[in-house]
């Protein structure tokens, strides 16, 4: 039997809503793990969202094409990092970022956001607007929390809203600097260089090498099922060029 949300939840404790230690150390980091958003615009305005509330990085998964409509300029601050796999991104956040996963859906055993349930750096994936959070996502995260409501006249918030409110409510918890203003608008920082293409995830050479090595490896592998020969290690092949 495959875990459900339930079972997954390990729990901080739900009373627990005192801030993070600062002796000395930085406060800790959000991030936003993107994958099978149903609306292809959803990450300009997930964008703003996320630089207004001082989201670390995003991770996309699946196609490093995207689109920043409603950012307004947003998408230029954040740092976005792109991956083919779900269960690479996980493990990227987790080992490398020292994150829990932390799924938004209004699930059995999740906890009131506004209770700030966080512990350390946290990543944050929401679900799809349609059917939520899928099995794969549901059995990377480490706990869950839903936005509670108080009127009668919607079921869910969309993803974006949803967004906002769990990553404003863990900038307040890790007790980020409120950015400076200026009259009724926050400042806004002069607008970084971009290095990369607009609008497209540039993977690391080691991502690259990777992807190329797995193409090579499925591409030998169905030339040998096509003449009979069985399974091909790539390493091995690549030995006797």
């Amino acid at each position: 039997m495959q875990p459900t949300a339930a079972d997954k939840v390990s729990r901080p404790d739900a009373d627990d809503e005192s801030a993070p230690s600062s002796s000395g150390t930085s406060s800790p980091k959000s991030y936003l793990l993107v994958h099978n958003v149903s609306k292809k615009h959803n990450i300009g305005t997930l964008s703003r969202s996320c630089t207004a509330f001082g989201v670390t990085q995003v991770c996309i998964v699946g196609q490093n094409a995207y689109n920043t409509f409603g950012s307004h300029g947003a998408a230029e601050y954040v740092d976005i990092r792109h991956f083919w796999k779900l269960e690479d991104a996980a493990k990227y956040l987790k080992e490398d970022c020292q994150c829990d996963i932390v799924g938004v859906e209004i699930v059995e055993g999740a906890l009131a956001v506004h209770k700030r349930p966080f512990k350390r750096n946290t990543a944050f994936i929401l679900g799809n607007e349609g059917t939520g959070l899928s099995q794969k996502q549901i059995e990377i995260c480490d706990y869950f929390v839903y936005i509670s409501q108080y009127g009668p006249g919607t079921a869910s918030l969309n993803v974006t809203v949803a967004a906002s409110i769990v990553l404003h409510a863990f900038a307040v918890w890790a007790g980020m600097p409120e950015r400076g203003r200026e009259g009724q608008k926050f400042v806004v920082a002069e607008r970084p260089v971009r290095q990369t293409t607009r609008r497209v995830c540039q993977d690391s050479p080691e991502d690259v090498a990777a992807a190329r090595k797995e193409r090579q490896a499925a591409s030998l592998q169905d030339h040998s099922d096509d003449l009979g020969l069985g399974s091909i290690d790539l390493e091995d092949s690549a030995s006797n060029e």
